[in-house]
């Protein structure tokens, strides 16, 4: 089974292709991946920990063990992931396309802002641009496996704001060259900070907004240091599960296939955790009890700001305008030719016009 035809696969029942899985006896299989940002991170802790570690050693009867870690843990930023997977130093890795894309140039242009303006259309393009990426990716020797969403990647502030064109003159913490083109095209300041970096310098005011998922800033605590935030999605932070192809093929193809089912299994329940995080993020930082159930609740509600038509027309004409045409810049003629043959007949924007 080709590995890129994971998406389409994903229909399936996937609680019962995993349940029926079964690994013959044979030599002990370790795995060692390295994937979510942070511990804490509901993407970690409700579904690597279960599916990947658990739910292989338990389908596998102790045949398959994986040691899993995150990027903290192994002190990264995230940005070598390619490398470290290519090394053999990590088996499975994942990371935000974003931030791979310094080596693999094309991962940007799956997830520009305001290319996406809902879940679903950025599931479609992931999976139309998976077997795309992985030529270009397998020049590293590795291979994506699935591209999965953290929840919408929206803007808090400081101070009020009632839409995007308040913004303007305002330092921004953005993160990715198409999120800095954005915020510039807005007229704001973009500001390059790391994530855990970001509370103290809203909180000193170095920043005045920043850009980060609707729970993500939650599980930062950023509503003790923000008052107003969006609920228009900017992007989705897509990321990918990534193999290294010389360990792959060696596999049991036994073993392959359990992992194989696995990662289905994870790839559908990390696009239900991106679209129930979104708003059980905001509905978290805004003080709906009722709506807050896998993230924390403030004690501080914010303001949410819903997004207007004026912010949904600039989020789609800077997209055209500059956000497509400067990532075709940055990675090539060629990018804008798989972008047009690709993308565009879903997202509804081609580059060139």
């Amino acid at each position: 089974m080709r590995v890129w035809m994971l998406g389409a696969v994903a229909a399936l029942v996937l609680g019962g292709v995993a349940g029926a899985q079964t690994v013959p006896a044979g030599p002990k299989v370790t795995v060692v991946a390295v994937t979510q940002p942070l511990p804490t991170q509901p993407q970690f802790t409700r579904v690597d920990v279960p599916v990947l570690r658990e739910g292989l050693a338990s389908r596998s009867n102790g045949r398959i063990e994986v040691q899993l870690s995150t990027h903290a843990e192994r002190n990264l930023s995230g940005t070598e992931l390619v490398r470290l997977v290519r090394s053999g130093q990590a088996d499975i890795g994942a990371s935000t396309l974003t931030t791979l894309s310094g080596d693999v140039p094309i991962l940007d242009g799956v997830d520009l802002a305001g290319l996406a303006p809902d879940i679903a259309t950025a599931k479609r393009i992931a999976e139309a641009m998976l077997p795309v990426v992985n030529r270009d990716l397998e020049r590293f020797g590795t291979r994506m496996m699935i591209i999965y969403p953290f929840p919408a990647q929206v803007v808090w502030c400081r101070q009020p704001f009632a839409s995007f064109a308040d913004l303007k003159g305002r330092k921004v913490r953005t993160f990715g060259n198409s999120l800095v083109d954005f915020f510039t095209a807005l007229g704001a300041q973009p500001v390059s900070i790391g994530f855990p970096e970001v509370y103290s310098a809203l909180e000193r005011g170095v920043v005045d907004c920043a850009i980060t998922g609707t729970g993500s800033g939650v599980a930062a605590r950023w509503p003790e240091v923000t008052t107003h935030v969006s609920n228009l999605a900017v992007s989705w932070a897509l990321a990918g599960y990534m193999v290294n192809i010389s360990w792959w093929n060696r596999l049991d193809p036994a073993v392959r296939t359990a992992i194989e089912a696995s990662l289905r299994e994870v790839n559908e329940k990390q696009w239900e955790l991106g679209a129930a995080a979104t708003r059980d993020g905001l509905d978290c930082a805004v003080g709906k009890t009722d709506g807050c159930r896998i993230h924390t609740l403030t004690t501080r509600p914010m303001t949410e700001v819903s997004a207007t038509e004026a912010d949904r027309a600039a989020l789609r004409e800077i997209l055209d305008k500059t956000v497509l045409p400067g990532f075709v810049r940055r990675c090539g003629a060629r990018c804008g030719e798989v972008f047009n043959q690709t993308i565009a007949p879903i997202a509804g924007v081609r580059f060139g016009g």
